[in-house]
């Protein structure tokens, strides 16, 4: 398997090219560039772009996807059918798998952080996982779309973490991990285990009283935090939106 990743300097989104062989089938996971050098590798390795797949509707992931479809007018563009993107051109349902030359993909639905949010299994070795979840961190469910935290802590501790422990994470934003790592390592899934404690500290969340469940690493170097309100209902927020009560 051919694979590439492309990161933008500002978002710090990954745009990621995958492909069964020189000469083959490719599809692009996301489209928020620089696709630039996608496009000379599936020219340089004479690949044919089947398909772009698309985790999510947020700009940051699909902010070049015009580009994409200029030089290859000809492959599928899929998303979430409740995800509105300019320039889809068919829909991908949970669980749905599609074959690209000798590549075998699977959308899981990982709502949360968008409602339509999918995460792509390709050949059972690799998972993109969107924003739902990062080396050490998680996804907001702050964003335009989002749904609920009870979402995302099913998606990531049902479904993602029930692959196996040597699949590949490659989320939609910076580094690589795998899902035996992020079982052991990532702090959210730690406290969701029950093998570390949640926290109970008085905070402001978003200019409201609340409790700071846990503070946690974000992809960016920053944070994110876990919070809880005062109506018992959970939370995950940047962490430039909570300050010490």
């Amino acid at each position: 398997m051919i694979l590439e990743r492309s990161m933008h300097d500002q978002f710090l989104s990954n745009t990621y090219l995958v492909a069964d062989a020189p000469g083959g089938t490719a599809v692009m996971i996301d489209a928020g560039g620089p696709v630039e050098p996608l496009l000379d590798r599936i020219q340089a390795d004479e690949l044919t772009l089947s398909h772009v797949l698309l985790t999510h509707h947020h700009f940051d992931h699909v902010a070049e996807l015009a580009r994409v479809r200029e030089r290859h007018a000809d492959a599928e563009v899929l998303a979430h059918p409740i995800e509105e993107v300019e320039g889809r051109t068919g829909t991908i349902e949970p669980g749905e798998r599609i074959l690209a030359g000798g590549l075998e993909i699977e959308a899981l639905h990982t709502p949360g952080h968008t409602a339509g949010m999918l995460s792509f299994v390709v050949d059972g070795t690799d998972v993109f996982t969107g924003d739902t979840l990062f080396k050490g961190s998680v996804g907001g469910v702050r964003a335009p779309g989002h749904t609920t935290y009870d979402d995302l802590r099913q998606s990531i501790m049902e479904r993602l973490m029930k692959l196996d422990p040597a699949v590949t994470i490659r989320p939609g934003h910076t580094d690589p991990s795998t899902v035996g790592a992020e079982w052991e390592g990532n702090a959210f899934i730690r406290v969701w285990r029950g093998v570390e404690p949640e926290g109970n500290e008085r905070c402001i969340a978003l200019g409201e009283p609340a409790t700071l469940v846990l503070w946690g690493d974000d992809y960016d170097g920053g944070h994110k935090a876990w919070i809880r309100w005062p109506d018992g209902r959970d939370d995950i927020v940047p962490g430039s939106q909570v300050e010490p009560a």
